[in-house]
């Protein structure tokens, strides 16, 4: 009795003030007064540092340690007094995994023969070697002790995105497996998506990224549209029956946990329900919280960060609401939480889809037909709610002043790129997606289309340019099969390619983000400086060269060609003389 009475009491200091636990269990990574002293005394440049590293000891151990070192010093150690015992106490961050080689490399995939561009080709062949950097395995003593460590367990290997990024992440790992897929290393791809399914299996849903401080929010749910695109070049169609209900326990994990009822329909928002700061930013997230009046208000940014954070966008103002119900402001101004996004009920109709087209390879029919239900459900839902027939686009939509957001993102055009949309008014609707980029004129940026049309400083505002958000809009238009579309769709790809390809000619790296206003010029802003390796921009150009790489040119080659031709034209003339 005495010993429940201690876990009831150790459990109840950690909830907050409005009742909700912390992001994780761990009194270590999570909160408590060893993460909060780490963090307040700026030990380490970047927060995320902190909570990636690795014990020696056992947790408990460790806090018994910790506050025997506070004692001593009077609760007032120097940061090189800290630095001392965190070095004593801690291995290093990203000491939990191990490079791995992965057997099904293949120097030279198919998919190279069919780009016409020499330096594209070359190119891809650099960015396919890539992989082998960013391949990562748990090691063993995770598995375990994996109360020594953040990280969450997996048995396979995968892709880290790079840079600071020591753990798979979720969202990023779609555009990873399209690049993966191209370039034939179906295995590592078949690895992640059973990682994936393993912590469906453990938790109920895929979280943010794999450390336990990401326990409280997951990211866009793209597991189904991984396994969709890799059954279409494997036809492992048993590997996706295997796993379906699965699929199918996620899928019902956003719409029993993230859905509101919206003009008599269900819709998705991003939210957290959990309390405190992000851990792997927590020292960000307190000097903005402490600008609050109130416990509660404090509370509150604290969830409409971190609903950010399960957005992917982290951050934008397209999660600002200010009092006049617009999108200017600064983080004090996010409501993601209040934010019907279009992209998220966009892939939530492309998993009942897919899980529908499984189960009919399952001969399941009652499945595949209650999913088919389920999908057009969401696809009236979409249409009706979240279109703009004023702007000729879908738009996000705004629950506290019940009204629609009529603001720029790429993720407008998420419904082309899932094919949430009717294709018998596929006319029509081109007609008003051309009108809507011409009037914005998103054609004139020449290394690729902003996030945003407003610059706030932060990395997902103007004018930095995302490689999942290009991947997005472009196969998107290629969706509506239209020449206009699809002319400007091979159009946004080769800027795409070449602002990557001269960034990494200048520099030798690929990039987290770039920026739109300049071709070969890498983004910033936000909270940390920006990051290089890079798993989804990889992903994205390898995916862009299989589709177009007989239609893209590089930079100069059109130049080129010009002078060979006057070349040629000159011959021509002397040899006509001669003659």
């Amino acid at each position: 009795m005495i010993f429940l009475l201690i876990i009831l009491n150790l459990f109840s200091s950690s909830l907050s003030s409005n009742g909700l636990p912390p992001p994780c269990s761990s009194e270590i990574y999570c909160y408590g007064e060893l993460i909060d002293t780490v963090m307040k005394m700026r030990i380490y440049h970047d927060s995320k540092t902190f909570v990636d590293l690795r014990l020696k000891n056992p947790p408990n151990e460790t806090i018994i340690a910790f506050h025997d070192f506070m004692e001593i010093s009077n609760n007032t150690p120097t940061i090189d007094q800290v630095k001392v015992w965190l070095e004593n106490h801690f291995n290093p961050a990203g000491s939990e995994l191990t490079p791995y080689i992965p057997e099904d490399f293949n120097e030279k995939p198919t998919f190279l023969e069919g780009i016409t561009d020499k330096k594209f080709k070359k190119f891809a062949s650099d960015l396919n070697r890539i992989w082998i950097n960013l391949c990562r395995k748990i090691i063993d003593e995770v598995k375990d002790h994996p109360e020594l460590s953040s990280i969450i367990y997996v048995p396979g290997r995968f892709i880290i995105a790079g840079g600071r990024f020591h753990e798979f992440y979720y969202w990023d790992s779609y555009w990873i497996i399209r690049g993966l897929l191209v370039c034939e290393m179906f295995q590592t791809v078949r690895s992640m998506i059973h990682n994936f399914l393993t912590i469906i299996e453990q938790y109920g849903f895929i979280p943010n990224g794999g450390r336990i401080y990401y326990l409280a929010r997951s990211q866009p749910p793209l597991l189904s549209g991984m396994m969709k695109s890799y059954i279409d070049r494997t036809h492992d169609y048993e590997f996706a029956i295997s796993s379906v209900d699965l699929l199918e326990k996620e899928f019902n994990y956003f719409i029993t946990k993230k859905t509101v009822i919206v003009k008599g329909h269900r819709l998705a928002r991003y939210i957290d329900e959990s309390s405190g700061p992000r851990p792997e930013s927590y020292r960000e997230d307190s000097s903005i919280g402490n600008e609050f009046d109130t416990d509660e208000e404090r509370e509150n940014f604290y969830s409409e960060i971190k609903a950010a954070g399960e957005s992917g966008m982290d951050f934008s103002s397209r999660w600002f609401i200010n009092k006049n119900g617009e999108n200017i402001g600064t983080l004090k101004d996010l409501k993601t939480r209040h934010i019907i996004p279009v992209e998220l009920n966009a892939i939530l109709y492309w998993n009942a889809r897919i899980i529908s087209e499984i189960f009919g390879y399952a001969k399941n029919t009652v499945k595949q037909k209650e999913y088919e239900m389920k999908a057009n459900e969401i696809l009236k839902a979409v249409n009706e709610v979240l279109w703009n027939e004023e702007l000729g686009i879908w738009t996000d939509y705004d629950l506290i002043n019940n009204k629609s957001r009529p603001y720029f993102s790429p993720t407008n055009f998420a419904p082309l790129w899932t094919k949430c949309f009717d294709a018998t008014k596929s006319l029509v609707i081109a007609d008003k997606i051309v009108a809507y980029i011409k009037n914005l004129r998103l054609d004139d940026y020449p290394g690729g289309t902003p996030n945003s049309l407003y610059s706030t400083g932060e990395q997902w505002d103007w004018p930095n340019s995302w490689a999942p958000m290009q991947h997005m809009i472009i196969l998107g238009l290629d969706n509506l099969e239209d020449s206009r579309t699809s002319s400007l769709a091979i159009t946004w790809a080769e800027r795409w390619i070449q602002s990557n390809f001269i960034a990494f000619e200048k520099t030798g790296n690929m990039y987290e983000k770039y920026i739109a206003t300049e071709l070969g010029g890498f983004g910033g802003g936000g909270e940390y400086e920006v990051q290089t390796g890079f798993g989804w921009s990889n992903g994205v150009i390898l995916d862009l060269l299989d589709k177009y790489g007989q239609n893209v040119k590089s930079p100069g080659s059109y130049a080129s060609q010009i002078l060979i031709d006057i070349k040629l034209y000159f011959v021509i003339l002397v040899i006509k003389q001669i003659v």
